[in-house]
């Protein structure tokens, strides 16, 4: 009678013990649902040029967008621009004005257009330089500091195109190509003299965290650089602009590039970046200081720069 009633007791206690872990089965399971809800609530709106979508998807959009650009990117911009990206270029790295001992880290620089300049700048001054005669020994030689530029795109395809013009230029030193996001650069505290990325940080979700990594990654005293289109003031320039960057634009993306999409996007990205005062108040609050613009082109185009004091 006593081991009946023990077994009774026994398999109540199994039973409720049962009962509770399948509770709390269910409220694990249930918490894990309303922490999935919180954040499929929390994934914000953004732009896409014109249209709204998802934070979490416009970095695959964008990514698509580069992708499909990425083999004619260097033709078009030779002919949306007639060729003044160039010089736009030209002028940024004079702006920079690296010294042999400068290490640049370049963002969204995948086809190597900013880092070519770099390592190109660089060998110009050298030849102002007196030629070391023959008796000159190995050692003085290697007294002279070594020039490098990383390379970060979040576009494989677009590293890609920029291996290729290096390999054809028979550049093979001097420059590290890495596969990573602006937001949250691969690369470590405080290595960088300098940080340049042009017409790229448009691009990005979150502005505000790539400044803040650029802030990161560079030393004390480096300076941010940054080339993007902007806002033009005159009435009568901008609409004509406007007319340009709408109607022919796109026809050019699908005659050459086959791809109207992309360049629609492209033009309509332009008008949802900060205008100049506003994006140099975000590079500020990013922490950067001396901060300062410069209109190219009446506006087409600025370079903001920022100091890490």
């Amino acid at each position: 009678m006593m081991a009946l009633k023990m077994s009774s007791i026994l398999k109540s206690v199994l039973y409720s013990r049962r009962i509770f872990n399948q509770s709390r089965h269910l409220c694990v399971s249930s918490t894990l649902l309303i922490s999935c809800t919180k954040h499929y609530m929390q994934d914000k709106s953004t732009h896409f040029g014109y249209q709204t979508v998802k934070e979490s998807e416009k970095e695959g959009r964008v990514h698509e967008v580069f992708h499909n650009v990425a083999d004619t990117y260097d033709v078009m911009n030779d002919v949306m621009s007639a060729g003044i990206h160039r010089v736009w270029k030209d002028k940024f790295m004079e702006v920079l004005g690296p010294t042999f001992n400068t290490k640049l880290v370049d963002v969204a620089g995948g086809t190597g257009d900013i880092a070519f300049r770099f390592l190109d700048y660089n060998n110009n001054k050298s030849e102002h330089l007196s030629t070391p005669s023959p008796q000159d020994s190995d050692e003085d030689t290697e007294d002279i500091p070594s020039r490098s530029v990383t390379i970060v795109d979040i576009n494989q395809a677009m590293l890609d195109v920029g291996k290729s013009r290096a390999e054809k230029c028979g550049r093979h030193h001097g420059i590290e190509w890495i596969l990573g996001n602006a937001e949250c650069l691969p690369l470590k505290d405080e290595q960088y003299d300098a940080y340049t990325i042009a017409f790229g940080i448009r691009n990005c979700t979150h502005i505000d965290k790539v400044l803040e990594d650029a802030y990161r990654v560079l030393k004390p005293g480096g300076r941010f650089l940054c080339l993007e289109f902007s806002n033009v003031d005159n009435t009568i320039l901008r609409s004509l602009y406007d007319y340009y960057s709408f109607q022919v634009i796109p026809v050019m993306g699908e005659i050459i590039a086959k791809d109207w999409n992309s360049y629609q996007y492209l033009v309509e990205s332009i008008r949802k970046f900060p205008k100049q005062i506003e994006f140099a108040s975000m590079i500020e609050e990013a922490g950067f200081r001396e901060v300062s613009y410069e209109n190219l082109l009446f506006g087409v185009a600025a370079i903001h720069s920022g100091y890490k004091i």
